[in-house]
């Protein structure tokens, strides 16, 4: 299992559209990827209902964890967009 604490960098944080861009970034990786938000609450990363739920603003900091034999590039793909360099 890989983890990375990431710095949500997108202007509008998770809002609707951006949560779409994300899931459908997330299901693109065999592995499992969740992400924790402050609090301990984590979620799937490929539920778009589960990642709404969240309530991640720009500037928040969560942990993405990603576990499977691609778990590397999903962290790094989820790592670049939460970052915003798409």
């Amino acid at each position: 299992m890989t983890k990375r604490d990431i710095e949500i960098k997108l202007s509008s944080g998770l809002e609707a559209t951006p949560i779409a861009l994300l899931v459908q970034k997330a299901s693109q990786f065999d592995s499992k990827i969740y992400i924790e938000a402050e609090g301990g609450r984590k979620v799937n990363a490929k539920s778009i209902m589960g990642m709404m739920s969240l309530g991640v603003d720009a500037g928040d900091t969560v942990t993405v964890s990603a576990e499977g034999e691609d778990e590397e590039a999903a962290i790094g793909a989820i790592t670049d967009y939460l970052m915003g360099n798409n």
